[in-house]
């Protein structure tokens, strides 16, 4: 037997260990990398999130504001929420006619105090609040 088909060949040679070195130290080198990568474009989508949602509040409050241009709008809105009424009108909030429980409970405990108080003009009312919270002990 000839001595080339007698000896075998290492599987791990010289090269395949510096090869394979190699290989892993780039894996190494680019591991950080491309984690960061992940990382930013994990931030980029969550920013592009943030911004549709801001552009979409934009647009609602520039629809608030051209709502707000109308004079129709800006008169249905007082009426609504502050109860005006136009000269010769007598404008009235209606009061719900089977209150709830608690407020039922409350009520009773303050019936007399409220009496007197449908009776007097609402700043008459302002100040005995006020007094009546000065007055009230502190802890």
């Amino acid at each position: 037997m000839s001595k080339a088909s007698g000896s075998r060949r290492p599987r791990f040679t010289g090269r395949a260990a510096v090869l394979a070195l190699v290989l892993c130290s780039l894996i190494a080198a680019l591991a950080y990398p491309t984690r960061q990568f992940i990382a930013q474009r994990a931030q980029i989508a969550q920013q592009r999130a943030a911004a549709e949602q801001a552009q979409a509040q934009v647009d609602e409050l520039r629809r608030e504001r051209a709502r707000w241009q109308d004079p129709a709008y800006v008169t249905a809105q007082a009426r609504e929420r502050l109860h005006y009424g136009f000269p010769g009108e007598t404008p009235f909030t209606s009061v719900d006619p089977s209150p709830s429980v608690s407020a039922s409970a409350s009520a009773q405990s303050k019936g007399q105090a409220q009496a007197g108080a449908a009776s007097q003009p609402w700043y008459d009312n302002l100040f005995e609040s006020l007094d009546a919270s000065d007055a009230a002990p502190t802890h």
